[in-house]
C-alpha cells in the first residue's frame, strides 16, 4: 500500500455540462500526466466511437476533445492509500472538492466510472453536493471480462444523450 495524492488538474470550463469522475488516476496515468492514459484503458477509444471522431492521442488532444464536447473530467479522490491501480484496496479516502467545478460550470449530469468511484462519490461527495451521479462501467483493462468493447460504447452513449 502507498499513499497517493491526486496531482492531475481537473479539466473543465464554464461551458462544461457533463462531469466524468473516476476514482484516482492509475500509476500509468500519473506518470503520463493525463486521465485514462494506460494504453489498454478503453475510455478514449470508447469516447471517440460515441462521438464519431478520431481517437485523441496526446494530452492536449484529449483536453481539446473534452472542451469541444462540454465535458469536464476529474476524480472523486484527492488522496488515498492504494495498492497499484486496484480500487478494491483503497483505504483512507479523502475526496476532492467538487464545488471547484460545480461553482463555475453548468454541470447538468455527473457520471462516475466504475463501482468504486460510484460508491465513493455517494459516500463522500453526494452529502456535500446533493447531486446524484450516474454509474458507468469501468473502461479499465481489469474490467474486460465483465464488459465487451461494444457494451462499453453502448453504455457510454448516455454521455452524448446528456449533452443533448
Amino acid at each position: 500500500m502507498q499513499i497517493v495524492y491526486h496531482e492531475l488538474e481537473p479539466i473543465y470550463d464554464s461551458r462544461s455540462n457533463v462531469l466524468i469522475l473516476g476514482t484516482m488516476p492509475s500509476p500509468k496515468s500519473r506518470t503520463l500526466g493525463f486521465y485514462y492514459s494506460h494504453p489498454q484503458n478503453r475510455l478514449w477509444k470508447v469516447m471517440s466511437d460515441v462521438f464519431q471522431e478520431p481517437i485523441p492521442e496526446s494530452g492536449e488532444e484529449k483536453k481539446l476533445f473534452l472542451h469541444n464536447h462540454n465535458i469536464a473530467m476529474w476524480d472523486v479522490l484527492k488522496s488515498c492509500s492504494i495498492r497499484g491501480a486496484d480500487d478494491s484496496t483503497i483505504m483512507n479516502p479523502e475526496p476532492n472538492d467538487m464545488n471547484l467545478i460545480l461553482s463555475v460550470a453548468e454541470i447538468r449530469t455527473i457520471f462516475t466510472t466504475g463501482r468504486k468511484a460510484t460508491e465513493l462519490y455517494q459516500k463522500l461527495c453526494y452529502p456535500i453536493t446533493g447531486r446524484e451521479s450516474i454509474y458507468l462501467p469501468s473502461t479499465s483493462p481489469a474490467n474486460c471480462r465483465n464488459y465487451t468493447y461494444d457494451s462499453l460504447v453502448e453504455a457510454y452513449r448516455v454521455i452524448k444523450q446528456a449533452l443533448g
